[in-house]
């Protein structure tokens, strides 16, 4: 069975929003063992939106639209899916009823435009909305079938769990082909994604089932590990042992899997060694803070964070040295060392963690370029500092010095706990 994504909505080419609809059922769809080979996004147009949809329903089984459904004259998928399969549109009653029912309850006047959205194409089931008053609908014409959905992310995924990925999945058993696509995804910090490939070079060549696949993300590298088999069990029995030759070879670079952040993995560890950290910022302006705070129960090990953007504020707050500055300036490894061992004094907190550098995209000599960053560490065995020298714009530098900066201190959480086992 293939099925093919259309993504209807002109503020999609625009530009206007990202289109997370399609990523998220792609990845729906993989888990279901369904073939998509294309994906389209078409604008709120009648004409152009039919012939998308003609030539969709030409090369695939299944159309699966997002967008287009709701109570103003731009939403049109409806009427022109109707058209395009040869049936006439009714009203829904169920659906009529529970509109009526909304506008009732809240006092809202009852506008043609809401009754507008329990339209739907003869014949079609129709999906119900749970969180929203637009219904979706599934129609079937001979070997063809064209589902719409919502456009509004959050519909559009409830209905999509609710209705849509049962009916795919028993159509997909019915029709014999039942198999699912299960993906690992190993997340990688500290290293390029052309040095993580290099490492893996010699799988990825004599990939089959499962497949190994690369890619860079803002300020790390995930590699995705995929197998098809019958089952989801048997899927993971065959990606296990090409994850565990990966974490072989990358070693600590892998510092977690699938939806597990870096910042989640040392709160966790943190937490079982039952110390506290506090974090000296000058580049990153608080992002580092702002990414450890994100871990619900974070408050349990993080005492504190400053931004230290000025040489006053470090002097007055971190206990930085004036000669020190004045020596070697506020971007070096003696003022990120002396950042990280003042903020964990500071806090009276067992870790600090410090970072310094040149963002850009003023501000950069010859003898200290944009991009130059020094981090910190301090704990009881010692303070550790690194020099990194980043490419990219203001944001990217900033982002990459702080993971770069939590890297840091997950290496020396996992050497710690390594030592203690």
């Amino acid at each position: 069975m293939q099925v093919e994504l259309l993504s209807v909505g002109t503020e999609l080419l625009l530009g206007q929003i990202v289109d997370t609809n399609a990523a998220y059922l792609a990845g729906k769809l993989s888990e279901l063992g369904v073939n998509v080979y294309h994906k389209t996004t078409v604008g709120d147009n009648a004409e152009r939106l039919a012939a998308a949809l003609r030539i969709c329903l030409g090369r695939s089984d299944v159309v699966l639209a997002t967008g287009g459904l709701g109570p103003t004259k731009d939403d049109i998928t409806a009427a022109v899916v109707a058209q395009v399969m040869g049936v006439r549109l009714i009203e829904d009653e169920a659906s009529s009823a529970k509109i009526r029912a909304f506008a009732r309850e809240r006092g809202i006047q009852l506008l043609d435009s809401l009754l507008k959205q329990a339209v739907v194409p003869e014949g079609a089931q129709v999906v119900p909305n749970p969180v929203g008053t637009a219904p979706g609908f599934i129609l079937a014409r001979e070997s063809k079938t064209a589902i719409a959905l919502p456009g509004v992310p959050t519909e559009m995924r409830a209905m999509t769990e609710q209705t849509v990925l049962p009916y795919l999945g028993q159509r997909a058993e019915a029709e014999g082909n039942k198999s699912v696509i299960f993906s690992r995804v190993l997340r990688v910090a500290g290293i390029g994604e052309s040095q993580a490939e290099a490492e893996l070079a010699d799988l990825i060549e004599q990939q089959t089932n499962p497949t190994i696949a690369p890619y860079a993300k803002t300020y790390e590298v995930h590699l995705r590990v995929t197998a098809k088999a019958a089952n989801r069990r048997e899927a993971e029995a065959l990606i296990a042992p090409v994850e565990a030759e990966i974490r072989r070879r990358m070693g600590d670079h892998v510092y977690g899997a699938d939806e597990e952040t870096l910042e989640a993995i040392i709160g966790g560890m943190l937490t079982s060694a039952g110390l506290t950290l506090a974090v000296a910022e000058s580049c990153t302006g608080g992002l580092i803070g702002h990414r450890i705070t994100n871990v619900p129960g974070s408050s349990e090990y993080f005492l504190a964070g400053l931004t230290t953007y000025s040489n006053e504020s470090k002097i007055k707050l971190l206990g930085v040295g004036e000669d020190t500055l004045a020596a070697h300036g506020a971007v070096s490894r003696e003022t990120a060392r002396e950042m990280a061992r003042g903020v964990s004094r500071a806090a009276s907190a067992d870790i600090g963690l410090s970072v310094t550098g040149i963002a850009g995209p003023t501000g950069g000599t010859s003898a200290k370029p944009v991009g130059l960053v020094y981090l910190g560490r301090s704990d009881e065995s010692g303070a550790v500092t690194e020099e990194v020298r980043l490419r990219g714009d203001r944001l990217m530098i900033k982002e990459r010095a702080a993971q770069l900066a939590l890297f840091l201190l997950y290496r020396g959480l996992k050497a710690r706990q390594e030592g203690a086992g």
